[in-house]
């Protein structure tokens, strides 16, 4: 029992950070101690609330009244009305899209009605710096009856009959690649949690680490156990230093409290973690070029066998797995494998943590059973797409991933039914795309990534995402040519089934799936030199409507290099020549003008 009546959690993830969450709570501080109350009202940093649209988020318990859009100078009226004189500051509730009523207890909104939370239960609900936070959450208790209640091979056993397949993108079983690890001969052997998420968008294992990274240690020290490792490693990109940071925090913090170190529990069972920064390379995230980059060599893949399990780290035995999968693991030990098991599908059990960005209404960090369709994410729980426009695709997996149009939308989300779509579940980057979004710019976009993410190891990879690239490059410049389509999609299938690795196999999959589900808007941009969606700036022409210009002057007071003139109070004209398409001014005119051809 809290010896607090009330608690204020003021979300305190790296997006309501950047949105000012460290001074709101400075402000909480300060009107608690003038109004006396900070003996009754205990404030607590949280990680991801998950409805990052809306932050930076404030939940006050006992209640569960979400705030959103909290801003410093909102804090003064939440303490004075709410937690002095009992009066829900009515203003700053999320309103519901659909029936417009205010929504006060965050359970009841729709973001969050459809969501099953394992890896996230924590997240939001607990102080992601203090152990004793996560321990009074049942923190460690999995460790505990691992050590205490089950040998190596019943841990193993039980992840085995959970299901569990790994988050990190390619779902091979869990329990199954640990015990290959197990039965590895040689030693020492090493537990590496992957933690280098490098998809554009995606930010599903960040916050996880951001907002409860005990639930993660505790996961690799099961694992450790099971597999006989006494020495791990937490492989994660410098780019997340509030993930950094916090990690670092909690790994102190478990040792001083014995449940990392020597000994653990008094078990015999000794391990230890350490935190290897990586530098941004996305190739990384592949298991093997991770392991060279932890040896201090180039991040570069190389061929498979032997696998990590048999040859990982300094040639010894090793189990991979990313941050989602290890923080399934403490739940599972804990409530037992037919419960997880039990959610979910037969052969996909469990939940999944998604990224749910772009063109959405709601979007944040979402977890689902696995088998929810992607219309249930999209509209469901992110609340459908924004400004009223229409559905177009739902790009899945990441920049490796693939564009799955409309009629797809009741696609089950599980490793079988996405594959079959063409695209991969990947890490958990879900990026939804309206009417407004050019296909062939959008495979073109994520092509480039991966192209100057590659390696160049191996020529399948180095030259097709290159000369893909050059190809897509062309067709939105223009250029295109009628011989240019099967030349793209015979090149994207050479290389997915010739390069070395994960990457340059994945990177033709939003060229593949586009071009699959979307081939006429290829056909346009080359047939009639035409981008249906007004995204290709080559392909626009911008005019004005002479019945509908004013001569107001707007236009050619935003212009930023001189193409339109005209006089004040008659129609204005558009130079050709030397207009740069950048639609300033069709963005400005009050009286829609202008028009894009």
């Amino acid at each position: 029992m809290t010896p607090f009546r009330a608690q204020v959690h003021i979300c305190g993830g790296t997006g309501c950070t950047s949105g000012s969450s460290t001074k709101i709570r400075a402000e909480f501080e300060k009107e608690l101690a003038a109004h006396g109350l900070k003996q009754e009202i205990q404030v607590v940093t949280t990680g991801c609330h998950g409805l990052c649209q809306m932050g930076p988020l404030v939940v006050v318990y006992p209640e569960e009244t979400m705030y959103t859009h909290v801003r410093p100078e909102d804090v003064a009226e939440i303490v004075s009305s709410h937690l002095v004189s009992q009066q829900i500051v009515e203003r700053l509730l999320y309103q519901d899209p659909e029936t417009k009523q205010k929504v006060p207890c965050y359970r009841d909104l729709p973001f969050y009605r459809k969501q099953r939370r394992i890896v996230l239960q924590n997240c939001g609900r607990i102080d992601p710096e203090d152990i004793s936070s996560y321990v009074k959450n049942d923190g460690y208790k999995a460790l505990a009856k691992a050590l205490t209640k089950m040998n190596p091979e019943t841990v193993i056993n039980e992840i085995k009959a959970s299901g569990l397949r790994g988050r990190g993108g390619a779902g091979f079983p869990t329990g199954l690649k640990w015990e290959f690890c197990r039965r590895a001969a040689g030693s020492p052997k090493y537990i590496i949690c992957n933690a280098d998420e490098g998809d554009p968008g995606a930010f599903m294992d960040r916050s996880i680490l951001e907002g409860d990274p005990h639930r993660v240690i505790e996961g690799m020290a099961i694992a450790a156990y099971a597999i006989g490792a006494s020495e791990g490693f937490v492989y994660v990109r410098a780019e997340y230093p509030l993930a950094v940071q916090r990690l670092r925090m909690a790994l102190q913090q478990a040792e001083e409290a014995g449940y990392l170190g020597d000994n653990i529990l008094d078990s015999g069972f000794s391990f230890r973690i350490h935190i290897r920064e990586g530098a941004g390379a996305f190739v990384c995230g592949e298991e093997t070029a991770l392991l060279a980059s932890l040896e201090g060599r180039r991040g570069m893949p190389r061929l498979k066998p032997p696998f990590p399990a048999n040859a990982g780290l300094w040639q010894k035995p090793t189990n991979i797995n990313n941050v989602e999968t290890f923080a399934n693991v403490p739940w599972i030990i804990q409530n037992g494998s037919t419960a997880f098991a039990s959610q979910g599908t037969t052969k996909s059990p469990g939940t999944k943590v998604f990224a749910l960005v772009g063109k959405v209404v709601s979007s944040g960090l979402v977890e689902v059973p696995m088998g929810i369709t992607l219309r249930e994410v999209i509209y469901g729980i992110g609340g459908g797409i924004r400004d009223g426009k229409k559905f177009k695709a739902v790009q899945l997996g990441g920049p490796s991933g693939g564009c799955i149009p409309e009629h797809l939308l009741d696609t089950p989300v599980d490793y079988e039914s996405i594959t079959a779509t063409g695209a991969i579940m990947g890490s958990g980057g879900m990026v939804v795309m309206d009417e407004d979004t050019c296909m062939v710019d959008m495979a073109r976009f994520f092509l480039e990534f991966t192209q100057k993410e590659s390696c160049g190891k191996c020529i399948a990879c180095r030259l097709g995402t290159k000369r893909m690239l050059e190809i897509l490059e062309r067709i939105t410049q223009g250029q295109g040519r009628e011989e240019d389509l099967p030349t793209l999609e015979e090149v994207a299938k050479q290389v997915k089934e010739t390069a070395l690795c994960g990457l340059g196999q994945t990177a033709p999959n939003p060229v593949l799936t586009t071009l699959r589900y979307f081939r006429s808007e290829y056909e346009t941009h080359i047939r009639d030199k035409k981008c249906p969606s007004h995204q290709c700036r080559a392909l626009l022409t911008l005019s004005i409507d002479p019945d509908a210009c004013r001569g107001c002057g707007l236009c050619a007071r935003v212009c930023p290099v001189g193409a339109i003139s005209g006089e004040r109070g008659k129609p204005h004209t558009i130079d050709p020549e030397k207009c740069t398409r950048c639609q300033t001014c069709y963005q400005a005119c009050r009286f829609q003008a202008i028009q894009i051809d």
